[in-house]
């Protein structure tokens, strides 16, 4: 039901009261979020005391929605949003977008959320670097980190119902203020928003019928599924209904200017991916895309540390938060009242899974998104963001003076090196996440690229780690087994693949490994977690193996074109990587089927001296 433009407009003067609970609940829901925004302004930095975890944001949601249990959905998303806005940056397209069918304000006295709270709330309000320091960052159950702001755009932005923004035609003409009209489309800014076309019915408890019957990494969740929505696939790959922008930017076509953009898709991605890209052309392919960092300590995170003094704003968490806030955003954008409150549906998603689907969770946002939408829809939206920004600021300092077909490049180029170097690359946690030791002596630089890709499974730990605490273990365990053990300097993979989701960094992309014997420097050495005689990795775990990680390391030119993939036993003299795996690795194309297996050939000195390989970890296998 649309909102009165009078009620949005005696919500901003601060005059509803909790009366507001007899209203629809996600109306409601959307007043407890401008609470938490509206207590930023009464707060002094670094006044929290809470760890920066994902689990402190959840107990700051929970927390706020039993203060208001009348909204029942609770969706608390945007009470951070405004913090950010009022506490700082003043973001207008978010304003227009999101703001005109929100409740600003509710009578709730801030003494009634504990001063953990409050300080989480502004250490977490808005995303930023300064120097080498991100913050605005936690660190979530599955070991990434994740920006809080863009996160809680998507879940306000699922809300609202209404996602189709037109286009002002004009994308020169004078700014706009927050309820002014479109000279070109008469469109009252609040509402710009055509109406929502039906969307699927889902069940009030969030499950849907066809979910089930799809892989875990694979989502039936559509970042569109409705047919006149810009920017997405459609539901079924096999039946494809692009919108008329998405056909415009198709190969071989002239590129068409967008008429409408995706509002969840903007204030999540979009923009902030198109300005990463606007910095300088030189840097298009080379712009510090998806940078990672270390936390000051994993059990109660403070201070989150980026590895790249050169890292655009558009890092790592980042997009792990925008990826999250969109997906969950249309979660809620299709689900039907009455919704599930925040806290729940954030615990599930960074859990087991949404509804107790394993499959739409954040170990998989990278599966879920790609599998939903393409480099020329992406194009599209972020075409879309940037002229709706120029339209909305005309003196903006990064957009003055550009043309149409400008914008496009960008867009072009932007959404290419998202989709191909982003989400066509598996999610690495590095060294510093799983609690690796220091690397004893000084390692060997790898004469890149490399032929080939040895692969093997570690045998101990013989059970595979299906989540980050898990996986993080193994990984120190088998560190100190091979340091302290076996006496090499560090752990021997190049990296180790778990059954969470995730590829854990060992010696790396750079440094000489200790994996397979005679030919450590040839290539790169990849180990299963877990024992791999006589069942298979995890689904999720061989397509990261065989086309994700490889391919990634093809195009980022780490791994020749051309490369080989080999099992462990067919360099050395073991068992590894188990007959189960050799064998399914034996019809993989990449295969190099003219190298035997050498369980049966004469060892070399050195691993003569080793045990019978039966009995011997295969993670000292050097």
């Amino acid at each position: 039901m649309p909102i009165p433009f009078q009620f949005c407009q005696s919500l901003r003067r601060g005059q509803l009261d909790m009366s507001l609970r007899s209203r629809n609940p996600t109306v409601v829901a959307q007043a407890v979020l401008w609470i938490l925004l509206r207590l930023v302004l009464r707060l002094e930095p670094g006044t929290a005391t809470l760890p920066l975890l994902m689990d402190s944001v959840i107990q700051a949601l929970e927390e706020l929605e039993q203060k208001v249990p009348a909204t029942k959905a609770s969706h608390t998303a945007s009470v951070w949003l405004l913090f950010a806005q009022d506490s700082g940056r003043h973001d207008l397209l978010r304003h227009v977008l999101l703001e005109g069918q929100n409740l600003k304000a509710t009578k709730l006295d801030p003494q009634q959320l504990s001063p953990e709270l409050q300080g989480l709330t502004l250490d977490v309000a808005q995303h930023g670097i300064r120097g080498r320091q991100e913050y605005g960052v936690v660190l979530a159950p599955d070991g990434s980190t994740v920006a809080v702001e863009p996160l809680l755009a998507g879940l306000e932005a699922g809300l609202q119902g209404n996602r189709v923004v037109n286009l002002p035609l004009d994308s020169t003409a004078t700014p706009l203020d927050a309820g002014a009209t479109f000279p070109d489309t008469g469109a009252v800014v609040p509402d710009v928003r055509a109406t929502s076309p039906r969307v699927r019915d889902v069940p009030p408890d969030g499950t849907s019928a066809d979910v089930g019957a799809m892989p875990p990494n694979i989502r039936a969740t559509n970042l569109d599924v409705k047919p006149t929505s810009p920017g997405v696939r459609p539901v079924s790959p096999d039946v494809p209904v692009p919108s008329p922008d998405v056909q415009a930017s198709s190969p071989g076509a002239k590129a068409r200017s967008p008429t409408t953009v995706d509002s969840l898709l903007v204030v999540t991605l979009a923009r902030d991916l198109g300005l990463a890209f606007l910095q300088s052309p030189q840097t298009w392919s080379h712009s510090g895309l998806g940078t990672e960092g270390c936390w000051d300590q994993l059990s109660a995170p403070r201070t989150f540390t980026l590895l790249d003094s050169t890292a655009s704003p558009v890092t790592m968490a980042f997009l792990n938060g925008a990826l999250d806030g969109a997906l969950l955003g249309d979660y809620l954008n299709r689900t039907p009242e009455p919704r599930p409150p925040l806290s729940r549906l954030l615990s599930q998603y960074y859990g087991a899974g949404v509804a107790g689907d394993s499959g739409l969770r954040s170990n998989f946002r990278r599966q879920n998104t790609a599998a939903l939408t393409s480099a020329p829809t992406l194009t599209q939206q972020v075409w879309g963001a940037l002229i709706l920004l120029q339209r909305l600021e005309p003196t903006h300092p990064q957009l003055r003076g550009m043309s149409q077909e400008q914008l496009f490049e960008v867009a072009t180029n932007a959404a290419k090196e998202f989709t191909e170097a982003f989400l066509g690359c598996p999610a690495i946690h590095p060294r510093c996440r799983w609690g690796a030791a220091p690397y004893r002596g000084s390692p060997s630089p790898l004469q890149l690229p490399l032929g080939f890709l040895y692969v093997h499974h570690t045998y101990v730990p013989a059970p595979p780690c299906t989540d980050f605490a898990s996986c993080a273990a193994d990984m120190r365990s088998m560190q100190r087994f091979h340091q302290d053990t076996r006496g090499w300097d560090d752990i021997g993979y190049s990296f180790v693949i778990g059954s969470d989701g995730y590829v854990y960094e060992g010696r790396g992309w750079h440094w000489v490994g200790a994996h397979t014997l005679g030919h450590n420097s040839r290539g790169f050495g990849v180990a299963f977690v877990g024992n791999y005689t006589a069942e298979l990795p995890a689904k999720a775990a061989l397509q990261t193996m065989q086309d994700v990680l490889p391919g990634c390391a093809v195009r980022a030119g780490l791994l020749r074109p051309d490369y080989a993939l080999l099992g462990h036993r067919q360099l050395v003299r073991t068992d590894c990587p188990g007959d189960a795996l050799f064998n399914l690795l034996s019809t993989w194309p990449r295969f190099a089927a003219n190298v035997k297996p050498r369980t049966a050939r004469r060892a070399s000195r050195r691993s003569k001296r080793e045990p019978p390989p039966i009995i011997v970890p295969a993670t000292g296998l050097q």
